[in-house]
């Protein structure tokens, strides 16, 4: 009888452990950034010129002062209206930058979108989604320059780490925190 009651018992805590894992966030488990290791991002508008390179993460957290100045770089530049982006999305592109070797800032075509925009842009024929990430401040379109877009692509999708949309025509791919999934 001990025997079965310590089978039982690993099957028990063997289902637990697997219930907690798939608990975790998605990026805790797919994202390869060392643990304790300084973020940073280069980053630049192509819509305003602006241009920020700042250590986000310094090891052990977020730096608000730095997410700051990212959050009003990825602004709706036609509104000029920001948002608190999620710096998971920062997390996600710094973990590309790594994965492609990459050395040229990236290079944002979109960034935040308030809903105002996002409807103006879907009622000129756009394509943008009624319901975009990019107004929720979970979404980016970027591109970086002299790393073919299928390489960033390879590499996002590498990641598991949120939503990938391919745009080749456009010259960008977009990266969210949302479930993960691919689109071209």
């Amino acid at each position: 009888m001990d025997g079965l009651d310590t089978q039982r018992r690993r099957l028990i805590l063997g289902g637990a452990a697997c219930l907690v894992a798939a608990a975790l966030p998605q990026t805790a488990l797919a994202l390869p950034l060392a643990v304790g290791k300084p973020r940073n991002i280069d980053m630049l508008s192509i819509n305003t010129g602006e241009h920020a390179d700042v250590c986000y993460f310094n090891g052990k957290q977020y730096v608000d002062k730095e997410l700051a100045v990212l959050n009003q770089l990825c602004r709706d530049h036609r509104r000029n209206v920001s948002t608190e982006m999620d710096p998971k999305l920062y997390d996600q592109l710094a973990a590309i930058y790594d994965l492609v070797d990459a050395r040229n800032p990236i290079t944002m075509v979109s960034g935040y979108r308030s809903p105002a925009t996002n409807e103006m842009l879907r009622k000129n024929g756009g394509g943008q989604a009624k319901k975009s990430y990019h107004t929720t401040g979970q979404a980016i379109d970027f591109f970086i320059e002299d790393v073919s877009l299928s390489k960033l692509r390879k590499a996002a999708l590498e990641l598991q780490a949120g939503g990938v949309g391919y745009y080749p025509r456009s010259g960008f791919i977009h990266i969210d925190t949302g479930p993960v999934r691919s689109w071209s």
